[in-house]
């Protein structure tokens, strides 16, 4: 997981543990004074649920992490999980190694096969001898978050493909595709659709002679362009006529310049060359597949800013794989 991403799911749980910590302390507070007498603890509970959103389920365990209520859910009582042993289930590790409040990463459920992130607070009495656990668990689909939108960062990425064709690599060739044949017929028609009709991410498959397009008009659905289509200008009679947009990251002009660079990419060598590249003028992201099937995304300056050289060579083998910032192909 990127450190971006990793901060973004940490806010998130601060948030919930802030949330979460003082309603299970006063819960807490009324199961020990209750600690022994199930149908008064199970009461609590149920009573307990309708004022904790999002939770799922609200169980009691003794000090040994055995179950001593049943599950009081929603939907109702599950009586058949009293006496279940909880102990070796990880959200519980924290609480049993002397935490007062803990909130586990989240997983996914044995039963219900979602995501679930429990709360455990630890239950003790007056003089601090551990009585047992308070455990609740939350559905991640339900829960009221802020839920603000992670942003992917732009930094350059690498990632490895398939080592069985990064170790045929040599092995093979770069064969001549029909897109191959008129390249710059295709780079000049899906120029024109970004530029002047709404496509804002482009995705050209130079090997088996397709694109894929995502429209400012229709952005849920992508359209699959053949060779034939690519080879007829007048698909642009069907997409309708649209003002560049104003927020792009990748300046309008620039739009030929980087798919000029596919194309170098492209023929730049018979072992190492582009089997795919894609571009997304919101975010000004690059992305690019090479024939031993590793992928790089970047900035589109950072893109053209880089030469043929750097890719075919650079000091790292596209074969080994290189996922460092300053490696090849």
């Amino acid at each position: 997981m990127s450190d971006a991403l990793q901060a973004a799911v940490a806010r998130q749980r601060m948030l919930l543990q802030g949330r979460l910590s003082g309603a299970l302390a006063r819960v807490g507070a009324s199961c020990c004074a209750l600690w022994g007498d199930r149908e008064a603890l199970e009461r609590l509970l149920r009573n307990t649920l309708p004022t904790l959103p999002s939770c799922e389920y609200l169980y009691l365990l003794d000090h040994q992490a055995h179950q001593v209520t049943a599950n009081i859910s929603c939907q109702g009582i599950l009586p058949e999980q009293y006496g279940r042993d909880r102990s070796q289930r990880p959200y519980l590790a924290e609480a049993m190694a002397g935490a007062p409040f803990s909130l586990s990463p989240a997983y996914l459920s044995r039963n219900r096969r979602r995501p679930l992130l429990t709360a455990v607070e630890r239950l003790t009495n007056a003089d601090g001898t551990l009585l047992g656990f308070l455990g609740a668990d939350f559905d991640l689909r339900e829960l009221p978050l802020t839920r603000e939108l992670y942003r992917q960062s732009d930094q350059w990425l690498q990632m490895r493909g398939d080592p069985a064709i990064r170790g045929g690599l040599f092995y093979q060739q770069r064969v001549e595709s029909l897109m191959d044949t008129r390249i710059d017929e295709v780079l000049d028609l899906l120029t024109e659709l970004v530029v002047a009709h709404g496509v804002f991410h482009g995705k050209l498959h130079f090997s088996s002679s397709r694109a894929t397009l995502w429209l400012f008009d229709d952005p849920y659905r992508y359209r699959v362009l053949d060779f034939e289509d690519l080879n007829n200008p007048g698909i642009c009679l069907a997409y309708p006529r649209r003002a560049y947009a104003e927020d792009a990251m990748i300046p309008a002009d620039q739009v030929d310049a980087v798919l000029r660079t596919f194309r170098d990419l492209r023929f730049m060598d018979e072992n190492i060359y582009l089997r795919a590249g894609s571009l997304n003028i919101m975010n000004g992201i690059i992305s690019l597949i090479f024939s031993c099937d590793g992928s790089h995304y970047m900035r589109w300056d950072e893109f053209l800013d880089k030469s043929l050289d750097f890719w075919i060579g650079a000091g790292v083998s596209c074969a080994a794989g290189a996922t460092g910032a300053d490696g090849a192909p």
